[in-house]
């Protein structure tokens, strides 16, 4: 789920190296994610694994991204 959803980060953020992202790298703090970028994520996320964002979710950490898509997946 990681790595997919590090292709998903560096199509949202084509200028960041995402080869250090761990499950715990913080969405605004280290990627500089803002509203923008997380709304374009969602999109993304979306078009990636067949669901739709149906209530608002708080991501701090690519590994919460992880956790929720892999809960709505199965």
């Amino acid at each position: 789920m990681l790595d997919k959803l590090k292709e998903i980060l560096a199509k949202v953020l084509p200028d960041t190296d995402m080869s250090g992202v761990t499950e715990k790298t913080k969405l605004a703090d280290d990627l500089g994610f803002d509203s923008l970028a997380m709304m374009m994520m969602a999109m993304e996320i979306e078009d990636s694994f067949g669901f739709r964002f149906t209530e608002f979710v708080k991501f701090d950490t690519v590994g919460d991204v992880c956790r929720y898509v892999e809960s709505k997946t199965k």
